[in-house]
């Protein structure tokens, strides 16, 4: 941990190149140093998936009648 201290921006030059970094108290793991993904994982959630398959009638955007909004407080 000593170490981790002294050598904190080299250990994280090393995370970011990809090495494994585990920083350790009398040689028991405790915290492992990654560097944060920049680009969306595979399961980020996307928008537009139902671009084109799904189709709203223009009743759907009228406004609501006056006690449909008191109901729902609006």
């Amino acid at each position: 941990m000593a170490y981790a201290k002294t050598h904190l921006a080299s250990l994280i030059r090393d995370a970011l190149a990809g090495n494994d970094i585990v920083i350790a108290r009398d040689e028991s793991p405790l915290v492992r140093l990654v560097p944060i993904a920049t680009t969306p994982t595979s399961n980020a959630r996307t928008g537009g998936d139902l671009e084109g398959k799904v189709t709203l009638p223009d009743e759907f955007f009228a406004p609501l009648a006056g006690d449909a909004t008191e109901e729902w407080q609006l």
